[in-house]
């Protein structure tokens, strides 16, 4: 195992990715946040390098970590050879096993690597599945507009939203995941549309794979085109920083299944697979 910390391999991982499209983009989003400052205090593992055959992104050792928050205790993986990636899997300087935490990635097999592992640490795996989609040309998606101020306007989210946004969040709920969003806004690019009185009504931000996540408006606001407006703009705003503008969305979201389809949104074949692994030691109190 072998900890890429040399600029210049980082960079050169980064165009490697992009030769493994779609099955990389997870790990290719975290390598791009890495590569530009590095806000989220993450590091990348391979097994061997320059010619690598499984690549990990994860929490820096030395960063500070919350045992249960599963949120920021995130890893994405991308392999060529599945054995090597299990066995690195298996390797305790990879993955702090003692920890909840989840793996992300856009390959078959990881689900399977994951349990034969488990077993032995004594560590639950649980598996959720999503379609995954990117906007291949964000330029070409027409501008929307807000009517005239003063009322409503867009703004970036700010780290006092926080609070609102867990409780609006499908995975939200919890202090950890209170904080781990406040660090998210902190972190990535994020849209949002105030009222009146400076609230958010409608949102969209930017995890650290690079992902827009939890788009989402208050039921009292919908119906006005602001799910469109917060995704073309946050899709934009990712493709003029060099980012792909790519997300996830349940099947069973037909709402926004039929948005993502009317702004020509390509739906990937590999779908996108969360593992949320969490020691019997914290099972009695855990989020699953």
């Amino acid at each position: 195992m072998l900890v890429l910390n040399c600029s210049t391999k980082l960079q050169l991982l980064e165009h490697t990715l992009t030769k493994n499209f779609p099955e990389s983009l997870k790990v290719y989003g975290a390598v791009l946040n890495i590569n530009r400052g590095n806000p989220f205090k993450k590091e990348v593992l391979v097994d061997s390098w320059p010619e690598f055959k499984a690549v990990i992104t994860r929490r820096q050792r030395e960063a500070e970590s919350d045992d249960q928050d599963y949120f920021t205790n995130a890893y994405a993986v991308f392999y060529k050879d599945i054995r090597v990636y299990q066995a690195l899997l298996e390797n305790p300087e990879t993955i702090n096993w003692d920890q909840v935490f989840q793996i992300q990635g856009l390959q078959d097999g990881l689900f399977e690597a994951s349990k034969a592992v488990a077993g032995s640490k004594h560590v639950k795996v649980k598996q959720s599945s999503f379609q995954m989609v990117i906007h291949s040309d964000p330029d070409a998606l027409p501008d929307i507009k807000l009517p005239p101020a003063p009322a409503p306007r867009l703004a970036s989210l700010d780290v006092s939203h926080a609070s609102l946004l867990n409780e609006t969040w499908s995975r939200g709920g919890s202090e950890e995941c209170r904080k781990y969003l406040a660090n998210l806004i902190c972190c990535f690019p994020s849209v949002c549309v105030l009222d009146a009185c400076g609230c958010p009504v409608s949102w969209g931000l930017t995890d650290q794979f690079a992902t827009m996540i939890h788009g989402y408006t208050l039921p009292n606001h919908r119906r006005k085109g602001y799910n469109r407006l917060i995704a073309t703009l946050l899709a934009k705003k990712l493709h003029s920083r060099g980012f792909p503008a790519q997300g996830n969305v349940l099947e069973d979201n037909l709402p926004q299944v039929t948005l993502l389809k009317s702004m020509n949104a390509q739906f990937l074949p590999c779908r996108f697979v969360r593992l949320l692994h969490t020691p019997s030691r914290f099972l009695a109190t855990s989020q699953l």
